[in-house]
């Protein structure tokens, strides 16, 4: 039987392999039609669906994916940090530099 359009959509947000996905399709199917005893009818569609998302939501709970995205965003910001610090010291000292030491400016 074939798997749904929706099984790599569905598969990705629960970060789950689509290997791993058709696997639990599969077995989704499986049960529904032991549940439902007919194939194809919109209640073994419905069932096989709902099996579906209760097996992907199983897994992804077994899953160990730590979400580092926010840890590496403030790393990266903080690293940025002295960059910043030494252009704006940087621009600082090039304004006085032309206030203090230009000699047009004593001249005038």
């Amino acid at each position: 039987m074939k798997s749904p359009k929706l099984l790599p959509w569905h598969a990705n947000k629960a970060g789950v392999s689509l290997k791993r996905a058709e696997i639990l399709w599969n077995k989704a199917v499986r049960e529904a039609t032991a549940e439902t005893g007919w194939v194809g009818t919109s209640e073994f569609w419905g069932a096989a669906e709902a099996r579906f998302l209760d097996l992907l939501d199983e897994e992804k709970n077994t899953l160990c994916n730590p979400n580092v995205q926010t840890f590496v965003r403030s790393q990266h910001r903080m690293g940025l940090l002295p960059l910043l610090a030494a252009q704006d010291m940087i621009s600082t000292i090039s304004a006085n530099w032309q206030r203090f030491c230009n000699p047009r400016n004593k001249a005038a």
